[in-house]
């Protein structure tokens, strides 16, 4: 097995490189996949691959941070898609021969801040 920090890397590596036959080296059989903000669930290897192969091309991902405990770990990533520049966390968990078997993303959206709590926060 290996650890979880490598296989992440690993991960982003190839899905950076669009090197599908290494993202499936990594995934668990049943793997699933969460999109908390759009609510949508992608459960198993081929159809995993299959929406990542199928998302509009041009993105690019940059690990800004990652951390790992026993078979867990978690990412911040930058990705450049379409001349924006998004934010994404995204929460691993690896099976027992260290696999990928759950990753569950979020891809924060930008907005204002509600009035009232401006004495509380600084903006940047």
């Amino acid at each position: 097995m290996t650890s979880a920090e490598a296989t992440v890397s690993a991960y982003w590596t190839a899905l950076e490189a669009r090197d599908w036959d290494a993202v499936a080296g990594l995934l668990a059989d049943d793997v699933v996949y969460h999109l908390p903000q759009t609510r949508e669930r992608i459960v198993g290897r081929e159809s995993f691959l299959r929406f990542h192969q199928e998302y509009p091309d041009g993105w690019h991902l940059t690990v800004v941070r990652a951390v790992a405990s026993g078979r867990r770990a978690a990412t911040w990533i930058s990705c450049a898609h379409r001349g924006e520049e998004l934010a994404a966390t995204s929460f691993f968990d690896l099976d027992d021969a260290g696999l990928v078997r759950e990753v569950t993303e979020f891809w924060p959206v930008a907005y204002e801040p509600p009035p009232g709590r401006e004495h509380l926060a600084e903006r940047y």
